[in-house]
């Protein structure tokens, strides 16, 4: 008989075969939460669940190497919400979600940017922490002029998926060397804030970070999720800014340009909080934060480290 988690990836997978999609399964982990490409074939993700960095092959379903951030980090095994992801040359840098925990009390440590650089000549590439450790960004955040716009510092204290709480997903690169931050909340007049991190290098360094202007995102009502840069703009999955709500894919040109609906790829149950660029192919790959799938009707974040898995849907942009 077939298992419900068998049930659940054949569907999705047949789903996605008769869209065009090529659809994979990865092991040891459900949150995935935030991913960059390494080369043309690997990549790491990291999960909001804990701080461990883990390289994939694009192919293969268990994970070839990992990177413990525990020391770097300063965590003592309290987990960074690691949510966003962003590559500038053979730099990634890595957010948290800047928020308080589920029950509203103060997280210091999701309160971090920090980076790791890409070292060549292994396969798969290795990651180096750099800097001197994460650099808060939620004070300079709310001080800024956008975050006192959209009123940030009260939108700071509350649980993240309270209505109008604090909660950061998303981080690509700009075209200038910024980086975009993007919030699955609050909205603003049911637009989503996505806020450029003018100094990133500089930032890491210890130089305070200088944020730009504010920019409004009309995603229909949904907040920021994962975030992507292309050669012509960028592709934004939009989400809930709590648990219920669906999921969408969006083109956006930058600046004021209006946010512009995919109609493809057919998401079905994935959930996606992460984002992948391959360049050679050329395609986009959406991984799916699959904690909450229920196996034996327990959750996937309950289980066994063994018997983690996550989804992850290839495809044409």
């Amino acid at each position: 008989m077939m298992t419900s988690r068998a049930l659940l990836l054949t569907l999705a997978f047949s789903a996605a075969a008769a869209c065009g999609q090529t659809a994979a399964r990865y092991e040891g982990l459900c949150d995935a939460s935030a991913a960059v490409a390494l080369d043309a074939l690997h990549f790491v993700v990291a999960s909001d669940e804990d701080n461990l960095l883990r390289i994939f092959d694009r192919d293969k379903p268990k994970a070839l190497a990992t990177l413990s951030l525990e020391a770097f980090l300063r965590t003592r095994r309290i987990e960074a919400d690691l949510e966003g992801a962003a590559r500038i040359g053979e730099r990634i840098y890595w957010i948290g979600s800047l928020s308080r925990d589920s029950k509203g009390r103060p997280a210091p440590q999701r309160n971090l940017l920090f980076a790791t650089d890409i070292e060549r000549g292994t396969t798969p590439p290795t990651l180096r922490p750099v800097g001197r450790g994460p650099v808060p960004l939620l004070d300079a955040l709310v001080a800024s002029a956008a975050g006192q716009a959209w009123r940030l510092a009260d939108a700071a204290h509350k649980s993240p998926e309270t209505p109008g709480g604090l909660n950061v997903e998303g981080l690509t690169s700009a075209d200038d060397g910024a980086l975009l931050i993007g919030l699955r909340s609050p909205l603003r007049e049911g637009k989503a804030l996505v806020l450029p991190l003018r100094n990133p290098a500089q930032a890491i360094d210890g130089q305070p970070p200088e944020f730009g202007d504010a920019i409004a995102l009309d995603l229909d009502g949904r907040g920021v999720r994962a975030m992507t840069r292309l050669a012509d703009g960028y592709v934004v999955v939009g989400g809930p800014t709590a648990d219920a709500g669906s999921f969408a894919l969006f083109r956006w040109r930058g600046g004021s340009a209006p946010a512009q609906r995919f109609p493809q790829p057919a998401l079905g149950s994935l959930r996606p909080e992460a984002l992948i660029v391959w360049a050679g192919i050329p395609q986009l790959q959406l991984l799916s934060d699959d904690g909450a799938v229920k196996i034996g009707g327990n959750p996937c974040k309950k289980l066994p480290a063994h018997a983690r898995s996550f989804r992850g849907l290839l495809f044409a942009p």
